[in-house]
């Protein structure tokens, strides 16, 4: 769902790097101190986010259809870390090798690095306190988590290109086409979330950012 060069009026690209910008002192703030384990777990994480985001389908009325890794990211780094994280690697994305434009660097990150990551944390948090920190909690955090997360940045990013005077679809175009497709990948998603926080839970207990 990068958003490239030119689909964005200049309010909306104002806003949205406003709303980043607002973010990034926030969780700068509330970060705390990173333990080493933690420095590594966030380094093999937005590698493994990279590769996956390099997958790209494209959409009519639209932009693209990939992997977000979102809901993961706050499972595992938590709302503040997994922003970094995620931002790092759409900013690489972005200058490197031209995956969604520079003047729409803000609104990626806000809907897949911000929205996506605290949309995922949040699910998890609500369904293992549910469900209680065990086999099925946490998968269904996990799916819940995965899918959630990639649909709530589609559906921003359907409202952003929508609400914008340079693109040439309106809301009811946008907003359909993002969801229903990012809906379908998002089971996708939720499933391959799933499976990674229950194995790495078997490999090493606690590793998340909600059980530690």
């Amino acid at each position: 769902m990068h958003i490239p060069d030119g689909f964005l009026d200049p309010w909306m690209v104002l806003t949205t790097f406003l709303v980043v910008g607002g973010y990034t002192i926030i969780s700068y703030r509330r970060m705390g101190r990173l333990s080493m384990d933690r420095v590594s777990l966030l380094s093999s994480f937005s590698a493994g986010i990279f590769v996956a985001q390099m997958l790209n389908w494209p959409l009519p009325g639209g932009t693209s259809l990939h992997l977000v890794g979102g809901g993961l990211a706050g499972i595992l780094l938590g709302p503040y870390l997994g922003f970094f994280a995620m931002s790092l690697v759409i900013i690489i994305q972005c200058i490197v090798f031209h995956d969604g434009g520079i003047t729409a660097l803000g609104a990626n990150i806000l809907n897949m690095a911000i929205l996506g990551v605290v949309t995922g944390y949040l699910a998890y948090k609500i369904a293992i306190s549910i469900l209680g920190k065990n086999n099925k909690g946490r998968f269904i955090g996990g799916f819940l988590a995965g899918w959630l997360g990639i649909v709530v940045a589609g559906l921003a990013c359907g409202i952003e290109i929508g609400l914008s005077t340079y693109f040439g679809f309106n809301l009811d175009v946008t907003i359909p086409i993002m969801v229903s497709w990012h809906a379908i990948l998002g089971v996708i998603e939720g499933l391959i979330t799933a499976f990674i926080v229950e194995y790495i839970h078997t490999r090493n207990p606690g590793i998340s950012y909600l059980e530690v």
